[in-house]
């Protein structure tokens, strides 16, 4: 035998060794460490959180919970702008609805717990999108940070911008069908009593449309979704960040910093992203009519079809209503 050959025996053996010696000594502290955890759950706790996987999951859980939180709690609140964007389709003038006249409107036909129709929908929307959408977010602003301080530099508004946009793009592809199931759910109320679908619950909505429309109606109004989702990240992340790091030389606390700024990226998410999210509902609402057209082609052939019947001024109705459900996911 070779004098490599040998030697290549050897190592192997020397590896085989130590991979031995490892499992011994881990199966002797296995008990130690669970003994430790059971008396410092606290400690275990946080030792796990560090880890390089949870490190790396932390950004797309907080994301996501927070998301979920938001959505309860301003669920009514998306009830009546989905309500207020369909009013008076296709007419000029036609009603101009208020928040409150909404509201009111949908608990005398009902109860007060129609306002929250879609709910499963909508925290199924933030479990996909904002888990991706905040944790793509951080996961771009930690790769830019690293290399701005390898650089001697620090991230720009125009990166934060392109993190923001990027972030939103790919979140609102992945979460397009809760999306659809969500506006379906919360329009169905408008249909006549013989023609409501009367979906039960976001899965019951999701099955049906794909077995009646095709698995590919689940990403009807797509386009917009995502022009929408970047716009609104564009308003709502990269001026959050901007805002924050303009109002840290002032003397406020933590709390009032986050709650000044998300105030101001609210605005300026409600701004840019009102618009697409008209017609993203405007989209996803129709269905075929019986002679198997839609009412609008596409999302260019919305804008036009709405700016020609509707006015412009159309795009941005309800948008107090719009900011008020924006600001608290900010």
């Amino acid at each position: 035998m070779s004098s490599s050959a040998n030697s290549a025996l050897e190592a192997a053996k020397r590896k085989t060794n130590e991979a031995v010696q490892t499992a011994k000594s881990t199966i002797q502290e296995t008990p130690e460490v669970l003994t430790k955890a059971a008396e410092n759950p606290a400690k275990a706790t946080q030792d796990f959180l560090h880890t390089p996987f949870m490190r790396a999951a932390l950004p797309f859980i907080n994301g996501g919970i927070a998301g979920m939180t938001a959505t309860t709690v301003i669920q009514p609140v998306d009830m009546i702008k989905v309500r207020i964007q369909l009013a008076g389709e296709g007419a000029a003038g036609g009603p101009k609805p208020t928040p409150i006249g909404v509201a009111r409107d949908i608990i005398a036909k009902g109860k007060v717990l129609d306002l929250y129709t879609g709910l499963t929908a909508g925290l199924l929307r933030q479990a996909v999108y904002t888990t991706a959408r905040l944790g793509f977010f951080d996961t771009f602003m930690k790769s830019l940070t690293k290399r701005a301080k390898e650089k001697g530099t620090k991230v720009g508004f125009g990166e934060r911008a392109g993190a923001g946009l990027a972030a939103g793009g790919l979140a609102a592809m992945i979460g397009n069908p809760a999306d659809l199931a969500l506006i379906r759910m919360q329009s169905d109320g408008l249909k006549p009593l013989a023609e409501r679908a009367n979906y039960k619950s976001v899965v019951d909505a999701l099955l049906r449309i794909s077995r009646n429309e095709g698995i590919t109606a689940l990403w009807a109004g797509c386009f917009p979704t995502v022009v929408r989702a970047m716009a609104l990240n564009f308003g709502q992340l990269a001026f959050f960040s901007e805002a924050k790091s303009q109002l840290a030389p002032y003397n406020l606390s933590p709390q009032t910093k986050t709650l000044t700024a998300s105030a101001i990226a609210g605005f300026f998410a409600s701004f840019f992203s009102l618009p697409f999210d008209f017609v993203k509902t405007r989209l996803q609402k129709q269905t075929k009519a019986p002679d198997g057209t839609f009412p609008y082609k596409g999302m260019f052939d919305c804008f036009q079809k709405v700016a020609r019947q509707e006015g412009l001024l159309r795009f941005y109705r309800g948008f107090g209503t719009y900011y008020v459900r924006i600001a608290p996911h900010a």
